[in-house]
């Protein structure tokens, strides 16, 4: 098992920056390829940004590249998600993952969740 605890959500007017962190605990966190997800209301959950195990590969969607940096500190069992030039539409809540294979884009290869935290970019 591992668990996952999100922080550094807030609100932020559009072009600003946040960033947010990801906390695992439980099994070694190098063993898992880690996630990002957002899910704003009435929308489907949807991929942000992946990272694999020791980080050399990761993954972004076409809406956030060249915008948001994943990255993970596996010596603090932490993983990152820093945001830069945040737009209206990035308001939803984001979601840490953990999958125990190789990092990919599918939610449902994600065996871990964290319950989530609230980004609100105001106009």
């Amino acid at each position: 098992q591992v668990q996952l605890v999100e922080s550094g959500g807030g609100l932020v007017q559009a072009g600003g920056s946040l960033r947010l962190s990801c906390a695992a605990s439980g099994r070694t966190f190098s063993n898992y390829a880690a996630g990002w997800f957002r899910q704003a209301p009435g929308k489907e959950r949807e991929f942000v940004a992946g990272i694999s195990r020791n980080g050399g590969t990761t993954l972004y969607a076409d809406s956030v590249k060249g915008r948001f940096t994943i990255s993970r500190d596996n010596a603090k069992n932490t993983v990152s998600l820093q945001m830069n030039s945040l737009k209206p539409e990035d308001t939803a809540i984001y979601y840490c993952a953990a999958n125990v294979g190789v990092v990919v884009t599918s939610r449902y290869a994600y065996n871990y969740w964290g319950q989530g935290t609230q980004v609100t970019v105001s106009s």
